[in-house]
C-alpha cells in the first residue's frame, strides 16, 4: 500500500503543486500585466500622445 517512495512521490507532487499554484501563477500573471501596461504605456508616449489628445 503507502511504500517509502510512494510517499516521497507523493510529498514532491505536493510541493511541486503549491509551487505553483502558490508562487508561480501570480508571478507570471503580474508580469503579463505589467507586460501588457509597458506596451500601452510606450505605444502612448511614442505613437498616439496622451489621451484626448
Amino acid at each position: 500500500m503507502g511504500t517509502a517512495p510512494d510517499k516521497l512521490v507523493q510529498k514532491r507532487e505536493r510541493t511541486a503543486f503549491l509551487l505553483l499554484t502558490v508562487v508561480l501563477f501570480p508571478v507570471v500573471t503580474i508580469m503579463i500585466i505589467a507586460s501588457f501596461g509597458f506596451a500601452v504605456w510606450f505605444w502612448q508616449m511614442f505613437v498616439s500622445g496622451p489621451p484626448g489628445s
